[in-house]
């Protein structure tokens, strides 16, 4: 166990790999399960560790949720826009798919786990102001009606969400969470006002750009 931890510790660095174990214990064990002897020995590190990096377990568990976020914000950030605001919004929701099902202990933490303060709940912010600013592209483009774009990002996050903390429980398949965020996506954006026929050919532009997201 220690072995694989040192050459994760040398491919990403001693605090993200802290970061990752303690991730890793929240996700399967709970909280609780959260001890400077038990990250430090998943690591095969020492508990001094620890507090270099973070000054101690409170602030250790407050940058497991911070990274859970800021990674899925670098995945957001990394969709470009195009002159099709409905394709970039479909690449969003794949980013944000992705994302998740990559890093699925982080996932759990940022989503999943109670904040510890309201400070913590705003880690998240970055990553919704940019799906809130691609509903209002499709709306200033006129392929959404006029709408409240914080609430039609909010149901997109919320549906995303959903279908990921099902394929976390294994309720679902990947194959079958796909379909399904393909298949919700598709009905949302219609019920916003976008014709069916526009929005499958934005759908195949987003299939084009990232076949395997």
């Amino acid at each position: 166990m220690q072995q694989v931890a040192r050459e994760a510790v040398g491919e990403k660095g001693l605090r993200a790999a802290l970061i990752d174990a303690a991730a890793r214990l929240i996700a399967t064990e709970g909280p609780s399960a959260l001890t400077l002897r038990r990250v430090a020995s998943e690591v095969g590190t020492s508990t001094m560790a620890i507090y270099t990096h973070f000054g101690g377990m409170p602030e250790l568990r407050r940058a497991v949720r911070h990274e859970g976020f800021a990674r899925l914000a670098d995945q957001l950030r990394r969709v470009t826009a195009t002159d099709d605001p409905v394709a970039d919004l479909w690449m969003l929701g794949r980013a944000y798919y992705a994302n998740a099902v990559a890093d699925t202990d982080l996932y759990r933490v940022a989503f999943m786990e109670q904040a510890l303060d309201a400070t913590d709940v705003a880690v998240g912010s970055e990553a919704f102001k940019m799906l809130v600013s691609g509903f209002e592209r499709c709306i200033a483009a006129g392929r959404f009606d006029e709408a409240d774009a914080t609430a039609l990002a909010t149901e997109f996050w919320a549906i995303g969400h959903g279908v990921v903390a099902l394929e976390i429980a294994q309720l679902l398949s990947p194959v079958e969470a796909r379909a399904c965020l393909d298949g919700a996506v598709l009905r949302s954006f219609e019920s916003y006002g976008d014709a069916r026929d526009a929005a499958e050919r934005s759908r195949r532009r987003a299939e084009r750009r990232a076949p395997s997201a």
